[in-house]
């Protein structure tokens, strides 16, 4: 977060961080948004995020604000737009360290890798109910464009 807060300050960008620890507060969280008049919204990996992503999603839609997510599983279950590490790749990197330390590999001697694959994924349809309209040089960038 705190290094959220620092790009935010360097592009004149005001963050408000509505916490959400369970469903009610996830509720709250989304209504304060609207009271805030919140223009967009971060959705950060994590325990309840990732948990309850359809009923993220639809608050995100129904309050019409746009919403980035980290992984595309989110813009394929109906958000917005999602940048982030490919999350395929991960896992395929994750096999391969296994199958290295089921081989006698030491897991401690193995390398740290850093994701090196990062895709944009877009939802026209999200942007549609929003009523937002994706510029042509960004659709232009995404990697994967959902119609």
């Amino acid at each position: 977060m705190k290094e959220t807060q620092v790009a935010a300050r360097a592009l004149r960008i005001q963050l408000q961080l509505l916490e959400a620890r369970d469903l009610e507060s996830l509720d709250n969280a989304f209504r304060s948004a609207r009271e805030k008049s919140t223009e967009a919204l971060f959705i950060p990996p994590g325990g309840l995020m990732s948990g309850q992503r359809p009923r993220i999603v639809n608050h995100a839609l129904k309050a019409r604000l746009p919403a980035i997510y980290v992984n595309s599983d989110w813009v394929r279950d109906g958000g917005l737009i999602s940048y982030g590490s490919d999350i395929t790749e991960q896992f395929r990197r994750a096999a391969i360290y296994v199958d290295k330390i089921l081989k006698g590999a030491k897991p401690g001697d193995l390398p740290i890798e850093q994701p090196t694959k990062f895709e944009l994924v877009i939802n026209l349809n999200a942007a549609k109910r929003i009523g937002l309209t994706i510029p042509p040089n960004v659709l232009a960038r995404a990697d994967k464009v959902i119609e």
